[in-house]
């Protein structure tokens, strides 16, 4: 007979999963071992479950195809939740089994035991409990079917017993996700356009919706005379062989970006979740199209939802748009991004002598020096900062990151996933430096599985965006103070080739031969701490909470502080 566990394997197998992220216990026996059997499916080992989750939800992301993580009871799985929330919130399709304890044992407060279909709720579009081996293997199959069609993360938990039973019925069915094609009816298609027809100054906001809408996108901004503004996770889908971009709005953007969409009269916004209210202008025509209808409305209020695919509702709305003859607005956004982009290309220069090196510039030697169809990551804070300001797009290369959770360290766990999914593309890391020390760990996945994943260490030996929220806020910093080893050494210590900068003139060599290097590869650049990376639009209670910031710190007789923050800044300030 064949187990409930090799009938899973079995099915993975006939669905083309090729591995599953994890880590073994004893709960999971039953499933590990079914793989050792078959031998087809490669089992990555990680350090800790939490970057199994988010190696799975870059690898779904990078493919765009069902990804594999489990975990052992209690601890084991539990460990999972935050990639597992990564992975949901960025609506990709990841598989997640989580082992239980003995049926008989449930209700007791066993060892270990955890309630796992009430934890994973959250984080999830679908968990469900196998108590019986005559569950399986059906929902196995709508398990994965649902994280396919909903692309998000479906959760089977099982105790390890029922994994090691005889499971009644054998089968391996095949999941294919289904790609229907949604326009919004003729009727909603034609007030669209007529809103669209009658306004004089329209702006597009593509967010990531617009995935494989590149030139339908691109064309309606042409006949609409629109320019582009790209929230950051439509960035890789839609900035680049674009005349019409003018770059990103939000806490992350730049000014032209948030003057593009302050100035519309009608705003179009496409595939995007953009979560900002106050980065929405307050007055204008505000259209939306989106796949999922629950999601019309929710950040800013509507003159009309559209439920539809941005390529087939772009592609259906542009016969109905008349051409716009007067273009001084697109004109006038496209100048200003122009400028805008120049001053930020003027902030990635090499300091001089022994000042602490500007992210900045490592960002933009990275995009110079990345290849073609590089896969980038990027930790939450400054490196998705200058990750979002300097590097480059050009319909090959990909950017992942933690963009909707927001979750720290998730850069070098995501650069697993992606480099497992495609061992021949560079993929290149760019960390913080409490990023990398809080999942440290996983530099040794590297070198257990043989990833040339390349870690960039942004190292300003601070919590940096956390301290500018504080600053922005008037808090004196606080608790941000990070005592970093060198992580060069640390590196090289667990058999990574490293590198340690802390002079710009060094810089370019190193990052070259970091990125070159055949094997796993870190870079620890010793960075500016006190570099600002400000928002596109400073509010006058931002203006107020610096100038807190600034009295409360001298008052805490720290203002040397101060001074830093002048001289690391002066060509931004003045």
């Amino acid at each position: 007979m064949v187990t409930v566990a090799e009938n899973m394997v079995r099915t993975l197998r006939a669905n083309g999963i090729e591995r599953v992220y994890g880590i073994p216990g004893d709960s999971l026996n039953g499933f590990t071992d079914a793989l050792r059997k078959d031998g087809t499916i490669r089992w990555l080992h990680v350090r800790h479950e939490e970057s199994a989750a988010f190696a799975a939800a870059a690898d779904a992301a990078i493919t765009g195809d069902l990804a594999v993580v489990a975990g052992s009871c209690g601890p084991g799985n539990l460990h999972l939740i935050n990639g597992l929330f990564d992975a949901n919130r960025s609506r990709v399709p990841v598989l997640a089994i989580a082992a239980h304890i003995p049926t008989s044992e449930i209700g007791t407060g066993y060892f270990q035991e955890t309630h796992p279909q009430e934890l994973f709720r959250e984080c999830s579009v679908y968990v469900e409990y196998v108590a019986d081996p005559v569950q399986m293997p059906r929902i196995l199959e709508i398990a994965m079917r649902e994280a396919i069609e909903k692309r998000g993360v479906a959760v089977i938990v099982i105790p390890g017993e029922v994994a090691l039973a005889d499971v009644p019925d054998d089968r391996a069915v095949v999941i294919e996700r289904a790609h229907p094609i949604v326009v919004p009816n003729p009727t909603e298609l034609e007030r669209a356009a007529q809103l669209l027809n009658a306004a004089k100054k329209v702006t597009i906001l593509a967010g990531a919706g617009v995935e494989g809408a590149h030139d339908e996108v691109v064309a309606l901004a042409d006949r609409l005379g629109a320019p582009i503004v790209h929230a950051l996770r439509g960035k890789e889908y839609i900035e680049y062989d674009n005349p019409f971009d003018v770059g990103m709005t939000g806490l992350l953007g730049f000014a032209s970006g948030f003057r593009a969409m302050e100035s519309a009269d009608t705003l179009l916004v496409l595939g995007s979740d953009f979560p900002y209210p106050q980065f929405y202008p307050e007055d204008a025509t505000t259209i939306q199209v989106d796949i999922r209808g629950s999601q019309l409305g929710k950040r800013h209020p509507l003159d009309l939802g559209l439920v539809g695919d941005v390529k087939a509702t772009a592609d259906a709305l542009l016969p109905r748009i008349a051409e716009k003859s007067d273009r001084s607005h697109l004109d006038d956004a496209v100048a200003h991004y122009r400028k805008t982009r120049a001053k930020l290309d003027e902030l990635a220069v090499p300091t001089k002598g022994e000042k602490p090196i500007h992210p900045q510039y490592l960002a933009r030697l990275l995009d110079e020096a990345a290849s073609d169809d590089a896969i980038f990551t990027a930790d939450v804070g400054s490196p998705t900062v200058w990750a979002a300001r300097y590097l480059t797009m050009n319909g090959r290369r990909r950017l992942i990151g933690s963009f909707t959770h927001g979750s720290m360290a998730n850069a070098l766990m995501h650069g697993i996933g992606a480099q497992t999914a495609q061992p021949e593309r560079q993929v290149v890391a760019l960390a913080g430096d409490g990023g990398l020390a809080m999942m440290l760990g996983e530099l040794i996945t590297l070198t257990q599985n043989r990833l040339p994943v390349k870690t960039i260490v942004v190292n300003n030996s601070s919590l940096n965006f956390v301290e500018l929220e504080m600053k922005a806020a008037g808090f004196v910093t606080y608790a941000t103070d990070l005592e970093n080893p060198n992580f060069a050494a640390v590196a090289e210590a667990l058999g990574i080739f490293a590198r340690r900068v802390e002079r710009s003139e060094d810089l370019p060599d190193a990052v070259r031969e970091v990125l070159a290097h055949d094997g796993p590869a870190l870079l620890d650049v010793v960075t500016e701490r006190q570099e600002l990376s400000m928002p596109p639009a400073i509010t006058a209670e931002q203006v107020k909470g610096f100038a807190l910031y600034a009295i409360r710190t001298v008052m805490s007789g720290r203002g040397d502080e101060l001074l830093d923050l002048a001289r690391a800044n002066w060509r931004q300030l003045f």
